[in-house]
């Protein structure tokens, strides 16, 4: 019997690493840009061409490569850091597996330009589908210059897959403020088809946030730094007055490496308990440093998973430490480190970590507080639902003088008679009286339903209702939420906006649709997309159905808001006009119907 088995061929090797690695051109941005960060470079540029498909190209100043460096960097698990096993766990670099370049180069046209300061002249490699088509000494300036052209040209199946330009590019500038973001001391710049995103010259971290973030924040951040033999954190929080209803705005860095971890999110918001809404979310930019041999940064190919030796110490840190900086600030109560004695005595705080201080650790009542359950630790699992949040979701108490008209809908129901007299309880509920008993409406809820199938309609017409501006409204949005916008724009048009770009991330509003008050235009928008970022992650609906639940919920009438008999009698009557009148588009209830035969069961007549 033949034998079956075989070793796979390199370039399919390759491009099944590059599957891990590559999968999006925001993962090349990644890679390069942490490459060029470790080679030392004070300035860093990226170049984008069609949102990556095309070009991406970094040009750094750093220390750059030999000949045979250059030619090494595109093998398979070639790297500079780890020469033995032990170095795998005091890794400090942001790239070490030697795995980028080599994927890159397996679904990409790749070329390289490389010199160090003492050689005469530098080499160009140019690499099509892991094979080098050519390698020759070439003038060029010191540092590193690498693009990457026509991504997937190889693997059409996989290029297909990539979303829109407005989409990719987002990912991108996700990429690029994650990198620049920790390094304030290295210029950054980002081109993209000509036009410049980003000019982030060299400063200190909170000059750095307020260029990424927007000057809005610089009145707004609160620093956080406490120093201890076991870890360090420092880095900057916002005031409560700067919370968000998406998770934006939330940047955890550890070694100055980006990670993702619900956990030390979790530690972050119980320090802002009772400060913020429940349904809101507190901005910060923190950085972690310790030994690497106390965390796995190799548990996936981005590195933005990792895992701690001891994560209880670390989530009680940094809680404390963000505590202590509201409190120092008056922003809190007030949390002092000198009386607290399960901090105080700590032995990570003023010992060195050994594995007998770790067992005294565990043994002492912080670890016992933090793994008990039911304490501040304690995540409890939710819902995979992005909607959760929706039922809090706005509570200002903006007055409407009057309710906008819902469109009809051609599938009528027989309306329910109601009583001439609606009463309305806590500015939130209608109560009224029909021919089987009485009803409990829930005002935001009806108008929501009501102003859904109103968009879901409105969205296949031809010529959507503007409600024109008399003076238009000029919008400048931070670069991130001026991608989204661009990338919606097709979408919020079909729904009644009439917005034009302006450049430079600025926007023209031009017209609304008729539900939006006047004056009210540039918020509508904001809200619109901080709505859109708190439901983007569910992948069930297009984008065009999220934004009309997002509008929906936006423009119904809120709780608190006073009704007049009229408007409740109009409100009730579009409602029952509504093809699915007796929940929102996200499943709450609009109204709950007590019958006449269940009262007289609760009150013992039947």
């Amino acid at each position: 019997m033949a034998d079956i088995i075989e070793l796979l061929p390199d370039s399919i090797a390759n491009q099944i690493a590059a599957g891990e690695v590559i999968q999006r051109p925001s993962s090349a941005v990644k890679e390069l840009l942490e490459n060029a960060v470790d080679a030392n470079a004070t300035e860093i540029k990226l170049i984008i061409t069609e949102a990556g498909k095309t070009l991406v190209s970094v040009i750094d100043n750093g220390k750059g490569m030999s000949e045979t460096d250059a030619r090494m960097a595109f093998e398979r698990h070639a790297t500079s850091k780890i020469k033995k096993i032990d170095d795998l766990f005091s890794i400090r670099t942001m790239g070490f597996r030697g795995e980028a370049l080599a994927s890159i180069a397996a679904v990409a046209q790749v070329e390289l330009k490389t010199k160090k300061q003492e050689d005469e002249l530098g080499t160009y490699i140019e690499i099509e589908n892991s094979i080098v088509k050519k390698q020759e000494p070439c003038a060029c300036n010191v540092g590193t210059t690498i693009s990457m052209k026509n991504l997937f040209f190889n693997v059409p199946a996989r290029k297909n897959f990539l979303k829109s330009n407005a989409s990719e590019m987002k990912h991108i500038v996700e990429e690029f403020i994650r990198v620049a973001m920790a390094f304030p001391e290295i210029h950054f710049s980002l081109v993209s088809n000509g036009q410049q995103v980003f000019h982030l010259d060299a400063g200190t971290f909170k000059q750095r946030i307020v260029q990424i973030l927007g000057t809005n924040y610089n009145a707004k951040l609160v620093m956080v730094k406490e120093q201890t033999d076991y870890m360090n954190i420092y880095g900057f929080v916002g005031k409560p007055e700067a919370a968000k209803k998406t998770r934006g705005d939330q940047y955890f860095f550890v070694n100055n490496r980006f990670i993702k971890s619900a956990y030390l999110n979790h530690a972050v918001a119980n320090a802002f308990e009772n400060m913020i809404a429940k349904d809101s979310y507190p901005s910060y930019v923190l950085f972690i440093d310790l030994d690497p041999a106390q965390i796995d940064i190799n548990v996936h190919p981005t590195k933005q998973e990792i895992k701690f030796e001891d994560e209880k110490i670390i989530y009680a840190f940094v809680q404390a430490a963000v505590k202590h900086a509201l409190a120092q600030f008056s922003i809190a109560p007030s949390l002092d480190f000198t009386l607290n004695p399960e901090i105080q005595n700590l032995d990570a705080v003023n010992k060195p970590f050994t594995t007998e201080k770790k067992e005294l650790t565990a043994s002492g009542n912080l670890y016992k507080t933090f793994t008990g359950k039911h304490q501040a630790h304690k995540i409890e699992p939710n819902e995979k639902s992005e909607l959760k949040h929706w039922k809090d979701f706005f509570t200002n108490k903006e007055q409407y003088n009057s309710i906008s008209n819902p469109t009809e809908n051609v599938l009528l129901q027989t309306l329910p008679k109601f009583s001439n007299t609606y009463i309305q309880l806590h500015n939130t509920y209608i109560l009224t009286s029909n021919n089987s008993g009485f009803m409990l409406v829930h005002q935001q809820h009806a108008h929501e339903r009501i102003l859904y199938e109103k968009y879901i309609a409105q969205s296949h017409s031809t010529q959507p209702t503007v409600q024109k501006i008399l003076f238009p409204v000029t919008i400048e949005l931070a670069t991130p939420d001026a991608i989204l916008l661009e990338d919606l724009l097709p979408d919020i048009i079909a729904l009644g906006y009439q917005i034009e770009p302006f450049g430079n991330n600025t926007f023209i509003i031009q017209g609304t649709p008729a539900d939006v008050i006047q004056g009210n235009e540039k918020n509508s928008i904001e809200l619109l997309l901080e709505q859109f970022k708190h439901f983007s992650t569910d992948i069930k609906y297009s984008k065009r159905e999220k934004l009309i639940r997002c509008i929906s919920r936006q423009q119904a009438i809120k709780t608190g808001t006073a009704l007049s008999q009229n408007e409740m009698q109009t409100l009730l009557e579009h409602l029952f006009q509504c093809t699915t009148p007796n929940v929102t588009p996200s499943g709450n209830p609009t109204y709950i119907e007590f019958k006449e035969d269940y009262l007289d069961r609760m009150f013992g007549k039947i």
